[in-house]
């Protein structure tokens, strides 16, 4: 039987990275959250912070001390070699943007040991984009986490045809161990499941926003309504972070360009990136 993975390195400590790396840690693994320097963990730690008191509020059964049990778990690092030389699991939670996930990954493969498996939390790129830049296809795949995964705890696991079944397992028991419910993919599909449904139902909502049809607020209001649904598509564009969107639309064909500009113009400029700086397309305390 393999050996269970127990020490985790996480790559980039924004909202999801740090949601994966704090969940890990309270379920027990070693965690080592790595950032591109000492100034953006300084914020980082201030988001682990917050997610020990979240969670001490939110969790069923969790106490002030699992939390503050976790936060002894983690470490914080600037330094890429120390944070992988001696992970079981590296999972990148960096920007969306292919060519730095690359390079990221052809710099883990130099430096992280033989035994490490590495997976990428990518949500709109497939990992037979990035599997020839690790040197590991064979122990490279997506697992993919939603936003507040402590409550929204699915993990979309999805390997390449190069990807060692036994290492895949692996995966999913550890996804399992730290919580989550594993979705297994039988094969790659850009979005996985979630986002296959979430991406068209958010970017018809810019739609109707952008081009002046309903203001967010109707539309959401529209959507609880008819549906039964708890959340809005502007509400659930506040949970994930303005950012995020904006680089998947970016990329897209002319149209999503044209919301990416709407959104960046609009909000992101003005410092509007979702609940985690206190105001999207709503307010927040």
């Amino acid at each position: 039987m393999s050996t269970p993975i127990s020490t985790v390195t996480v790559l980039g400590t924004g909202v999801l990275g740090s949601q994966i790396a704090f969940q890990s840690a309270f379920k027990g693994c070693i965690v080592t959250a790595y950032d591109i320097n000492d100034d953006v963990l300084v914020g980082a730690r201030k988001r682990f912070d917050a997610l020990a008191d979240t969670y001490a509020r939110e969790v069923a059964g969790a106490t002030q001390d699992d939390c503050r049990a976790a936060l002894d778990r983690l470490t914080l690092t600037s330094d890429l070699a120390a944070a992988v030389n001696d992970a079981d699991l590296v999972i990148e939670a960096i920007p969306e943007i292919v060519d730095l996930k690359r390079e990221t990954f052809a710099k883990i493969g130099d430096f992280a040991p033989a035994k490490t498996i590495f997976a990428t939390n990518s949500s709109t790129l497939l990992p037979s984009e990035l599997k020839d830049a690790t040197g590991r296809p064979d122990r490279f795949l997506a697992l993919h986490f939603a936003n507040r995964v402590w409550q929204f705890n699915t993990a979309e696991i999805m390997g390449t045809t190069d990807t060692d079944p036994d290492v895949y397992q692996r995966v999913v028991e550890f996804a399992k161990g730290i919580g989550m419910i594993p979705i297994e993919l039988h094969k790659e599909k850009a979005g996985y499941v979630l986002n296959s449904l979430l991406v068209p139902f958010l970017h018809a909502a810019a739609e109707l926003a952008a081009g002046g049809y309903a203001d967010p607020a109707d539309v959401d209001t529209t959507w609880r309504i008819a549906t039964g649904a708890p959340l809005g598509p502007f509400q659930i564009y506040d949970i994930i972070g303005l950012n995020t969107p904006y680089n998947i639309m970016v990329h897209g064909d002319a149209e999503s360009q044209q919301l990416a500009a709407w959104l960046k113009t609009n909000y992101i400029d003005q410092g509007k990136l979702g609940i985690e700086s206190g105001e999207g397309f709503y307010k927040y305390r």
